[in-house]
């Protein structure tokens, strides 16, 4: 931190490659100037980069398809001894210990890891990948040499087979099970107990087969989109990041300098700096307020003139990003002073008390 403001006091420039990415880390040697029109092109730019990819998430949901672990309710009408208790409970087969702990067990056909599920007079009957209905005809077909227009009712007794991750800041992160209820985005963040106060609704990230897809929550609704399009599959990855992974630090010349916290992926120059205490009105160079922005390129760096008129609007409406840097400089005789200080220590405070007396 100390050489990046030795950097900024001298706007001087040095070229440094991080060697983990590459990147040119050099400052600019002269600031860009935060103006009204640079704000303008910020967020005309904002808007473009605000409307998201989504159209891979948001495919039409499909009825649920019946697999492995699912267990199945079963009705042959006119048949009951065909129903899964029934056979459970009258197999010679097994031992008066089995068929008590098969009664106690849900009641109805497991689909097996092959995708299949025993069935009298259907062998193993293949169900893994149909809907209800498409397994409900496939039965009553293999039934009907055997039973004369079987009138078969099948139902997903226990849905066990697909399931999603929701990770993070959540209320109950863990595994969520996918029913016949399509799983929509704001479904599962519901189930998972809502996002907590911790979490940034601005940075969702959801990871399908190796693809990592990013949601702005606030700003998908306020471009009129809407969260429930968003469709969740089965092996998806929901994770809600946490506030603090998106700070923004002030430092230099402020009453208190410190780490913020941005609001739902939002904070404003002037909100950083009045949260730091403001500049400081006896060290703090208004002239230089400096913003360094670390993104996928070269270092980014802009300057703020704060005495200009209308500089407190200008403020408000620059947005700063994740991990951005504010700083303000100190003033010539601030530096004076303490570079004096540094190397006769004591010296100007006696020269001030001999003056006095």
């Amino acid at each position: 931190m100390l050489a990046g403001i030795v950097v900024l006091s001298s706007c001087a420039t040095r070229n440094v490659a991080d060697g983990r990415t590459g990147v040119d880390t050099a400052l600019p040697t002269v600031p860009v100037m935060i103006t009204a029109d640079l704000v303008a092109s910020q967020k005309i730019q904002r808007r473009r980069d605000g409307v998201q990819d989504i159209a891979p998430l948001t495919a039409p949901a499909a009825a649920y398809t019946i697999g492995a672990g699912d267990i199945l309710a079963i009705l042959v009408w006119g048949h009951p001894e065909l129903s899964a208790a029934t056979l459970n409970a009258q197999s010679p087969l097994i031992s008066a210990a089995e068929q008590a702990a098969a009664a106690a067990a849900p009641q109805g056909f497991v689909v097996s890891e092959q995708g299949t599920i025993q069935f009298p007079f259907a062998a193993n009957l293949a169900v893994a990948g149909l809907t209800e209905l498409q397994a409900r005809d496939l039965l009553a077909r293999q039934l009907a040499p055997v039973i004369n227009r079987p009138n078969v009712t099948l139902r997903v007794q226990a849905f066990r087979s697909q399931r999603i991750y929701v990770d993070g800041e959540v209320k109950a992160p863990g595994v969520q099970v996918i029913n016949d209820i399509p799983m929509t985005l704001t479904e599962a963040i519901n189930r998972a107990g809502g996002v907590t106060p911790t979490g940034d609704q601005s940075q969702l990230s959801i990871v399908r087969a190796g693809q990592r897809y990013r949601i702005d929550l606030p700003a998908l609704v306020q471009h009129g989109e809407d969260p429930n399009r968003i469709m969740l599959r089965n092996g998806d990855v929901l994770r809600v990041q946490a506030l603090d992974e998106s700070k923004v630090f002030v430092s230099g010349e402020v009453v208190t300098p410190k780490a913020l916290l941005m609001h739902s992926g939002r904070l404003s120059l002037n909100e950083a700096i009045g949260e730091a205490g403001g500049i400081n009105p006896l060290t703090g160079d208004a002239r230089r307020v400096f913003v360094v922005r670390r993104g996928q390129g070269p270092i980014e760096l802009y300057q703020l003139d704060a005495r200009d008129t209308g500089a407190l609007a200008i403020a408000e409406s620059f947005e700063l990003a994740p991990r951005d840097l504010v700083f303000v400089d100190a003033t010539g005789l601030a530096n004076w002073h303490r570079t004096l200080s540094m190397m006769i220590p004591g010296s100007l405070t006696s020269a001030v008390s001999a003056g006095k007396q």
